[in-house]
């Protein structure tokens, strides 16, 4: 080729809305053109590519044992083979002395992932161990477009039964007579919307509960205690939870807290002073949520019996709870940190200590209710997961895996920084950095990462791939925007609906503050986001394209004006409570003035290297494509822009490990490319 190929431009107010043909002639060449003018592009870099996938991947401990997981007769636990693209799952009988050694003579393969994706995409829903644990109850995609099938293994036989259901959102939860599965249907715009009960041996299933509202999405699970169903209702802003004891699984669910708008909460249920209790997460006192208790006196814990046990702070907020039978921990949130908070039962409560400033910490298996013991999953910029066994008594923490990096790898050769920039109204922003030790503080090529919505939070984490860019001085970094929820709910708010601006702005100003400090340059700063963080790095390279060397948007949420018009698509109502409903003119003028695609302008923009996903159910495929052509148009440069739709994937991409790591080395490539760097 030539030449990029040009998209054909239709008369109309949207000459691109053609890309949106699913399956035709028309569209299918033009994506498959632009992939071939990326290939093209990049053909230089072949050698290069691999190079770096052999270097990552010779990071990486390719066969390993997870840490297995204690229940009840059994230690449950992965393995990767080298070679392999998904790990296996397996058991064996737990030993007598409750270690976690592994009998390999006596363990048995439960699911072979490799088996069942033969060579193509493939995804593990639901894999659900019977409370008798005789079967497994698993759900997969085979496409990328998030619609499960369901299957029952019989754990002695091996006999596997394919459930006769369609649309299912591959959720699969088990009532305690290990006969019963609840399992959850999706509607026409991809929004599980009905919950179903299926007995096995029986034909067909009922209905249960029909959810009508587009914004609530529901999903069912089993309580720490294992002793009750919780059916769970949650829009952005709105909450309801419904309850079932776990040995009867024929009776009704019964409502906790009827929906009251802008009421959000979350039930669990366990022991509070030796008596079993109800749980409830609740905003009902302020925004960051406050925790209470009901002791367990009727079906469902009637909102007035609900009595406080954490109180609301207007500093730090609760993001979360655990329950075992012996101690409650809370997950927190202070100061853009997570904070693991214990309060063992009958003792004083105290706080997890941690060696690093900025880190990612989380609990990650509260393991068996009865358990004294939990895990934390802990990492940083510069240090690889850890999985930390805590006794809630003591607080003793033990390292019991850390995950390994092969080759010479020293976690104190690279500084983990937190810096904070200024954004225009005088919001302090924090930003997570990690560059070599010897380059700290010198003007260096740097990758600014950033997403900022929904309240999610991105904790610095660690990343076998990312030592490829620091070893050859590239530094990483975070910008925490408002939008996510690193620094509470009120971070999150601002950051959303008629504040969507300052994730932008708060974007911008890391950008410059990393500027300012001379940790980089402009002519050195790569920039990336994915999905709604795809549609920030849109909006910033229209709003400054001279900051930034080049930009990364993966599956971007970038037309979104046209998106959030369109109710029939898939999780557009739902999406209303983060972004506004455009069919009201003043947040349509809102949406208008930031939408990536509508704000394409004639100006020079830096390189840009965009990917999307065919089978994508949340960010559609014409989204990028769409814009890309859009770009290509009206932009006055002849800096890259490539597009690369992965014709068999959804939004989360290739499926497998050794997939995955050839996607990071396209993208680091592009990168080298960019900055002329080896």
């Amino acid at each position: 080729m030539t030449r990029a190929p040009v998209a054909r431009k239709a008369t109309g107010a949207d000459p691109y809305a053609w890309l949106q043909n699913r399956d035709t002639d028309e569209v299918l060449d033009y994506l498959k053109a632009e992939n071939a003018w990326q290939a093209q592009q990049l053909a230089d870099q072949e050698a290069l590519r691999e190079t770096l996938f052999q270097e990552i991947r010779g990071r990486i401990l390719e066969t390993d044992l997870s840490l297995p997981s204690p229940w009840g007769p059994y230690l449950y636990y992965t393995r990767t083979t080298e070679g392999d693209e998904y790990a296996r799952h397996y058991r064996c009988p737990r030993p007598a002395d409750d270690s976690q050694t592994v009998d390999e003579s006596a363990e048995q393969l439960l699911l072979d992932p490799n088996a069942l994706a033969d060579g193509g995409f493939f995804s593990l829903g639901t894999f659900s161990i019977s409370p008798d644990h005789q079967r497994l109850a698993y759900s997969t995609d085979t496409s990328g477009d998030e619609i499960y099938r369901l299957f029952v293994k019989e754990l002695a036989s091996g006999a596997i039964t394919a459930l006769p259901f369609e649309d299912c959102d591959g959720s699969m939860t088990w009532a305690n007579d290990s006969q019963t599965l609840f399992f959850g249907e999706l509607d026409d715009t991809h929004r599980p919307h009905k919950l179903y009960r299926h007995t096995l041996g029986k034909d067909g299933a009922e209905e249960v509960f029909h959810e009508p509202d587009g914004r609530f999405f529901l999903h069912c699970y089993r309580s720490s205690s294992e002793r009750q169903l919780i059916l769970g209702l949650d829009s952005k802003t709105t909450s309801e939870a419904w309850v079932l004891d776990a040995s009867t699984p024929q009776d009704a669910f019964v409502c906790v807290a009827a929906r009251s708008e802008g009421h959000e909460y979350s039930v669990d249920h366990g022991l509070h002073g030796g008596q079993w209790s109800w749980f409830i997460r609740s905003n009902q006192a302020g925004i960051n949520f406050a925790l209470y208790h009901s002791a367990e006196t009727a079906a469902a814990p009637a909102r007035e019996h609900w009595q406080t046990l954490v109180t609301h702070s207007d500093t730090v907020m609760l993001d979360g709870f655990s329950l075992n039978a012996r101690g409650l921990t809370l997950s927190l949130r202070e100061g853009g940190l997570p904070i693991v908070e214990v309060h063992p039962q009958g003792l004083p409560a105290y706080r997890v200590q941690l060696p690093d400033a900025a880190y990612n910490l989380y609990v990650q298996d509260t393991l068996e209710f009865e358990s004294d013991k939990i895990r934390l999953r802990y990492q940083s910029l510069n240090r690889p997961p850890q999985v930390r066994q805590l006794t809630l008594a003591t607080g003793e923490q033990v390292v019991l895996k850390e995950t390994p990096v092969l080759g010479v790898f020293d976690a104190d050769a690279y500084v983990s920084q937190r810096l904070w920039a200024t954004a225009t109204d005088g919001t302090e922003v924090p930003i997570s950095l990690v560059v070599k030790r010897e380059l700290a503080g010198q003007p260096v090529p740097l990758y600014l990462y950033g997403y900022g919505a929904y309240g999610e939070s991105l904790d610095p984490w660690f990343s076998h791939a990312r030592l490829s860019l620091l070893d050859r001085g590239i530094a990483f970094a975070i910008a925490h925007v408002r939008g996510g929820g690193e620094l509470g709910e009120a971070w999150y708010r601002n950051g959303k609906q008629e504040h969507k601006t300052n994730t932008f702005g708060d974007f911008i100003a890391c950008a410059e503050h990393l500027i300012a400090e001379n940790l980089t340059t402009a002519d050195q700063l790569v920039i990336s986001g994915g999905s709604a963080g795809g549609l920030l790095i849109g909006a910033v390279v229209n709003q400054r394209p001279e900051l930034f060397k080049a930009a990364i948007a993966e599956v971007p949420f970038v037309d979104v004006l046209n998106t959030m018009l369109d109710p029939d698509l898939p999780l557009t109502v739902t999406e209303y409570d983060e972004w506004g409903n455009p069919q009201e003119p003043e947040v349509y003028a809102r949406i208008k003035a930031y939408a990536p695609y509508e704000n394409v302008s004639a100006q020079a923009y830096p390189a840009m290297l965009v990917i999307a996903g065919y089978n994508d159910s949340r960010v559609q495929y014409w989204e990028a494509a769409k814009w890309v052509a859009k770009l290509r148009d009206v932009k006055t440069d002849d800096n890259l822009l490539l597009l690369k739709t992965e014709l068999g994937a959804g939004h989360g991409g290739m499926s497998g490990r050794y997939q995955g790591l050839r996607d990071v080395a396209l993208e680091y490539g592009f990168i080298f490319k960019v900055l002329q760097r080896a």
